[in-house]
């Protein structure tokens, strides 16, 4: 008898097991849907890159415009996406992640149909700015989405998609170049730029059908909501049981407290405690987290992507293609071989994980940099004989763009989406989106002038260099994530206490901390999370 009752739960989970793989099959599915919708938003940056590559020859010969005015309309929109991401890290918090999508889709719509119907230069800068918002919008919330509505089997897969969708775009923009390039001057570039208006209108209504984040439904009470989404979107019962309850713990929701709706204690500090704990003063092993986000953002970027995708044509005529046609021909092959490149990433993020890639990935950018820039340099010196320096250039540019695609263009964005503890992730993330931006828009606004003043090889030797930094910063500082759940992070990183209550939070600030805290408040943008004032425990 007591055989039979140790027997029976073990049968009770053969029995389950036997049912497990076809659930499982279905939940991946819905999850991957779910990752595939949100993930679309960074088509919108994707395309704006790929389609002003090509569309700034055509702008500069309608316009009149010179080359530090091609650089600021390339490059403008980086710096104008701050604001949107900034935003974001409020608005995903107040309204949700899904709606907070929506509105990114919106105000990209208005403003490329602004850019598509500009008549001058300083219309074309305001369509920029619109569109820039709403880039940034998408930037910070996709990876955001993705990361908290998968499961931790295939986090990593999953949130790769919003880079995948970037190079997808990239390489639409390349595509819509080369197809209107045959028109008329006046006409050709502006409606480059106003189909974009196309992928946003079909985003905002998919993104309909998908459900909120599990997490972010957490944060406001809604266990039953979240419960249905996390079922639908674990590997197993038992998976969306524990990340039910890690996410409560994070929220510092009680592991006891059960029902459809719950009060969420409000934490004590508020926005002011997201700050202090992710900026002021944080604890050694927050700054490590921190750091490691701003690092792999920074390196992403000023490692020259942008140099490479923003002014390829520049970059092939410079290799001695002159004919547009073709240059924006072989363009379009940049756009193939990220696209194709990133879906290795894709498939492999989960199985080698976030290390392997990162390094082979920055090993193989800085050797394709100095074999471009030694080419470049070539060419430039006008060596006869410099066929060779042709080859060796495009084949290159192809071989960067791969390198960079299996491993630093999607692994930053899954990296930098994982490693925060909940109540610091949406201002952690909405950071991390704020200096990648602002470092592309850099690149983006000083490449001409530094081709002018080092040569377009030196610019690379000193790409080049950047990346070898960047390789030794991944391998000397960011531990390997995969396979760890969101709330598993702060063990990795040392955070041991996930909701980040202490004794600080039941003490008044100093003085000197009520000083320091309120100034950063009053000269922030409205980025801090709202985590902390709707969401959070004390």
């Amino acid at each position: 008898m007591v055989e039979e009752q140790k027997n029976t739960p073990d049968m009770a989970a053969s029995s389950e097991s036997e049912h497990a793989p076809p659930r499982k099959k279905a939940n991946v599915r819905f999850a991957f849907a779910c990752a595939i919708l949100a993930s679309m938003t960074s088509i919108l940056l994707g395309y704006d890159i790929g389609v002003m590559s090509g569309a700034s020859l055509f702008i500069k010969e309608d316009l009149k415009i010179t080359d530090v005015e091609v650089e600021i309309l390339l490059g403008i929109l980086n710096l104008y996406s701050l604001v949107g991401s900034f935003a974001a890290g409020r608005t995903s918090d107040w309204i949700g992640r899904r709606l907070t999508i929506i509105l990114a889709a919106v105000i990209f719509f208005v403003g490329a149909i602004m850019m598509g119907l500009s008549v001058n230069y300083p219309m074309l800068m305001t369509g920029r700015f619109v569109a820039g918002i709403g880039v940034g919008y998408a930037l910070m919330i996709a990876p955001v989405y993705t990361a908290e509505v998968s499961p931790a089997s295939s986090r990593g897969f999953l949130t790769s998609f919003p880079e995948v969708f970037i190079n997808l775009g990239i390489l639409l923009g390349y595509v819509s170049n080369y197809a209107f390039s045959r028109l008329r001057l006046q006409l050709g570039w502006r409606l480059m730029l106003g189909v974009g208006a196309a992928p946003s209108v079909a985003l905002a209504l998919m993104v309909l059908a998908m459900p909120e984040s599990p997490r972010w439904l957490v944060m406001k009470g809604r266990l039953a909501d979240a419960k249905a989404v996390l079922a639908e979107t674990s590997d197993t019962a038992e998976e969306a049981a524990t990340r039910l309850a890690e996410i409560k713990e994070a929220a510092a929701i009680p592991a006891d407290l059960d029902g459809d709706v719950v009060a969420v204690p409000k934490r004590a500090g508020g926005e002011r405690r997201v700050w202090k704990e992710l900026i002021l003063s944080p604890t050694p092993a927050v700054r490590r987290v921190l750091l490691s986000a701003l690092g792999i953002h920074f390196f992403q970027q000023s490692s020259g992507i942008d140099a490479v995708v923003l002014y390829s044509p520049r970059v092939f005529q410079s290799a001695g293609i002159t004919d547009k046609n073709k240059l924006l021909g072989t363009t379009c092959a940049v756009g193939v071989t990220k696209t194709l490149f990133i879906l290795v990433a894709t498939f492999t993020l989960d199985r080698f994980g976030r290390r392997p890639l990162l390094l082979a990935s920055a090993g193989g950018m800085v050797a394709t940099l100095v074999t471009l820039g030694l080419g470049l340099t070539v060419i430039g010196e006008g060596a006869t004989g410099g066929g060779w320096a042709i080859a060796v250039s495009i084949a290159s540019i192809l071989a960067f763009v791969a390198f960079f695609s299996i491993g630093l263009g999607p692994i930053t964005w899954v990296y930098s989406s994982e490693i925060f503890p909940l109540h610091l992730r949406a201002l952690g993330c909405a950071l991390g989106v704020g200096l990648n931006r602002v470092t592309s828009g850099v690149i983006s606004m000083t490449f001409l002038s530094l081709s002018k003043a080092i040569t377009i090889g030196g610019s690379f030797f000193l790409y080049a260099g950047i990346a070898s930094l960047a390789w030794l910063f991944f391998f000397t500082y960011l531990p390997e994530t995969r396979g760890q759940t969101l709330e598993q992070m702060g063990e990795l990183f040392g955070i041991h206490n996930m909701a980040g209550d202490d004794d600080s939070a039941t003490r008044p600030p100093s003085p000197e901390e009520e000083k320091i805290t309120n100034y950063v408040e009053m000269a922030a943008p409205s980025s801090s999370s709202s985590t902390a004032t709707s969401s959070h425990a004390k």
